[in-house]
């Protein structure tokens, strides 16, 4: 009888003893949210993108030029000096601008806005307005056609902005005063 106590003992032991085996997700994610939500902005984006093409249709009067970075403008007023600088980073930036929808119903005036300066890249603006301002001499005056990823994206400005705005802005540069400290 001791012999098979001790043999239980020992199995019991040596069952005891396996280390733990992690265990299997009940469900498994692949992906398909981010593959959905890329699908959705495509999407969105073809849309805009043709609204804003059939803008400037109407409108052929205007040289419009495709930006690098996904959006387009014409100019206003064009400065043809080149020894004109445009701004770099650090450089303080003095502008004037008014926000507008497609529709051409205004969001935001020159005079609710007010002059803005801005140190390129080191403060916070909406993607398409910074980028705007780096194709710009001090005296130019330039009507950006924004969709809305390069304006204020999903989440609008929780203002007057809704969500998935595209965006016209015409944006006129005073002054640009390089940084001294690069």
């Amino acid at each position: 009888m001791t012999k098979l106590y001790h043999i239980l003992v020992a199995l019991l032991l040596f069952v005891s003893c396996k280390t733990p085996e992690a265990r299997k997700p009940i469900s498994v994610k692949t992906g398909s949210f981010i593959d959905a939500s890329v699908e959705r902005n495509k999407k969105l984006y073809a849309i805009e993108q043709s609204h804003i093409e059939e803008l400037m249709s109407k409108k052929k009067d205007n040289n419009y030029i495709a930006s690098k970075s996904g959006f387009w403008y014409y100019y206003n007023t064009k400065t043809e000096a080149d020894s004109l600088i445009t701004p770099g980073f650090g450089d303080i930036v003095n502008y004037n601008y008014n926000v507008k929808a497609l529709d051409g119903s205004v969001i935001y005036s020159n005079q609710e806005l007010r002059t803005q300066n801005y140190a390129m890249d080191k403060e916070e603006l909406f993607t398409g307005l910074r980028e705007g301002l780096k194709l710009m001499k001090p005296g130019e005056t330039v009507t950006f056609l924004f969709p809305s990823q390069k304006a204020y994206g999903y989440y609008g400005d929780e203002n007057k902005i809704g969500s998935n705005t595209p965006l016209i802005c015409q944006v006129t540069v005073n002054s640009i005063i390089k940084n001294q400290t690069k």
